[in-house]
């Protein structure tokens, strides 16, 4: 079996206990997660074989995340290791209007300082069918997206396809450059491009009419204009997937995505969820379910686009980044049994 290789930064998540603030919370749960580790375990979970590729110190902490990945079934025999530290981000969960915040503590990471030239990116690739990556790693550091530059050109000169998830997070792009005029000469890399409902206008300035993220009012149909422009501007590209959340409030979200493949719009069927555990991780597990259901699924784009929501669904039930459900309880959904009755 080939593999899914996937790169970028992993962090200590602390996250407040019971909806808890952060100036009411005595103590906080730590876990790890990040995006292309989100996506790496999700993979594993589901049964392929999944690489992460990263920079992490050497101490305790760093022992402790290796183990955390290697009990998901995730490989990490090409992690680079050196700097000083791991990513800290902290969590307050938020309910009903309240919003959750992220407060990040990633400076000077042991990743932010990686350099070109320090990943063998050719041995990395050796029995590789697809190379992951989002728009947070280059958001991290300059050398950083130099990096996963060499990465995705390696990529396209061995053929192996790539995808990316825009993944926009404004607090991140700190060190002099804009995510606009960086993120265009590596999305043209990519076979595949992710986004949810503002990445490609706050990336690219592509936006759709007549949707409100607010109110829950999100027109599918609306995002065939989105899809068009961004294949438009990055050729390379034979997908183009947008996942579409409507935040009622912060516990009640729908929740479905659509698949241009430059032919014909592709949608999901719709979910309601009602009551969300934890959202974080949210995108990257439907990043790991198109993932998995294009590969799995060969020439059916619908289904795989389908298992992505129904995978990605499921992960707001489950604390933490990471998204552990299985085939079968994903499938279950798919079919419509989305009752929980306890499994006997």
């Amino acid at each position: 079996m080939k593999k899914i290789v996937t790169f970028g930064e992993i962090m200590l998540r602390l996250a407040t206990p019971d909806y808890q603030r952060f100036s009411q919370a005595s103590s906080l749960n730590a876990t790890f997660g990040g995006g292309e580790a989100n996506v790496a375990v999700s993979l594993a979970n589901f049964g392929l074989k999944a690489e992460f590729i990263s920079r992490l110190p050497e101490n305790d902490i760093e022992k402790a995340c290796l183990m955390d990945l290697h009990k998901y079934g995730v490989n990490t025999e090409n992690m680079l290791f050196g700097g000083e530290r791991i990513g800290i981000y902290f969590l307050e969960t938020g309910a009903v209007a309240r919003p959750s915040k992220v407060v990040y503590d990633r400076a000077h990471s042991s990743i932010s300082e990686i350099k070109p030239g320090m990943v063998n990116w050719e041995k990395v690739f050796e029995n590789a069918q697809w190379f992951h990556w989002t728009g947070i790693t280059p958001a991290i550091s300059q050398s950083a997206a130099d990096a996963l530059k060499e990465a995705i050109e390696m990529a396209n000169r061995l053929g192996i396809p790539v995808s990316t998830d825009l993944n926009f997070r404004k607090n991140l792009w700190k060190y002099g450059k804009k995510a606009s005029e960086v993120m265009p000469e590596l999305v043209s890399g990519c076979d595949l491009i992710l986004g949810n409902e503002e990445d490609a206008e706050l990336v690219f300035g592509i936006k759709p009419e007549g949707t409100d993220v607010s109110n829950g009012h999100l027109d599918a149909g609306a995002y065939q204009s989105v899809c068009m422009q961004m294949m438009d501007r990055f050729p390379r590209a034979k997908k183009v997937i947008v996942t579409l959340r409507g935040s009622l409030n912060a516990n009640h979200n729908t929740w479905s995505g659509v698949l241009w493949d430059g032919n014909q719009l592709l949608k999901a069927p719709d979910y309601n969820i009602t009551h969300i555990v934890d959202r974080v991780g949210g995108g990257d597990s439907f990043m790991a379910g198109l993932i998995y259901g294009l590969i799995s699924f060969p020439g059916d784009d619908q289904k795989a686009l389908n298992f992505a929501v129904a995978a990605s669904c499921l992960k707001h039930t489950i604390h933490g980044d990471y998204n552990l459900v299985t085939v079968p309880e994903v499938e279950n959904l798919m079919k419509g049994d989305g009752s929980g009755r306890v499994s006997r």
